[in-house]
């Protein structure tokens, strides 16, 4: 069985797609000709908070969702995570999803 990790240490592809996320919103934000504290404002957030957005550092999925928002890419976001916007949602589209979703039993 795998150790846990220590709380509060990331695996590295959420380390890795953090970071990215915060430099694609600075670019948006540098696009759209923003300073980070407008943002904040239009977002209803701390300075501090867009900052460490940015820097790629852990913020409340309400906040990243906010600053999203304030930026104008907010439907981009949840369309992302829509899985009926991928392959196997789409095959599945037409089955039932199951009320309860339980471990597969071990075969051994």
């Amino acid at each position: 069985m795998e150790e846990p990790k220590p709380k509060g240490v990331l695996p590295p592809p959420v380390d890795s797609a953090m970071r990215r996320i915060g430099d694609d919103l600075r670019t948006w934000r540098k696009l759209r000709r923003l300073t980070a504290a407008q943002v904040a404002d239009r977002a209803g957030v701390g300075r501090d908070t867009v900052g460490r957005l940015e820097a790629g550092r852990d913020v409340s999925t309400a906040n990243l969702l906010r600053v999203a928002r304030a930026l104008g890419v907010l439907d981009a976001f949840a369309r992302a995570v829509d899985p009926y916007e991928t392959d196997v949602g789409r095959l599945r589209a037409d089955e039932a999803l199951p009320e309860r979703v339980r471990p597969r039993k071990d075969p051994r």
